[in-house]
């Protein structure tokens, strides 16, 4: 029984991981204009371009979401992050000019904490 459990989670991660990078495959493709499958595979300075497409598009979603335009979609939004997470994270060395997607736990609210100890 345990083991028919452990397939069915295994199968169900497998379809969830299927559908996020069918996500991210659609988001670059649509969006950004370039084929993500191709992304990972380019070299450092065509990533760097990838990235910066990427990068353009998420921040005309954020604007889009901040403004409340009725044609805002989280679930895109969502894709792009992690389309761009994917290749940031197959970049072996910094490419320079390009910031870290990851931000340090708590580094955000700092300054928000700050305030409300005043």
């Amino acid at each position: 029984m345990r083991h028919l459990e452990t397939e069915a989670r295994l199968f169900a991660e497998g379809k969830l991981e299927a559908v996020e990078h069918a996500g991210q495959l659609a988001a670059a493709s649509l969006i950004c204009g370039f084929d993500l499958e191709t992304a990972l595979k380019a070299v450092p300075e065509q990533k760097a371009r990838f990235i910066q497409r990427i990068r353009r598009a998420i921040e005309r979603e954020r604007l889009k979401g901040t403004g409340r335009h009725w044609s805002y979609d989280l679930n895109r939004h969502i894709a792009l992050k992690q389309a761009l997470d994917r290749l940031l994270g197959t970049i072996a060395a910094p490419v320079s000019g390009l910031r870290s997607a990851a931000v340090p736990h708590g580094a955000a609210n700092e300054n928000g904490a700050r305030r409300r100890r005043r």
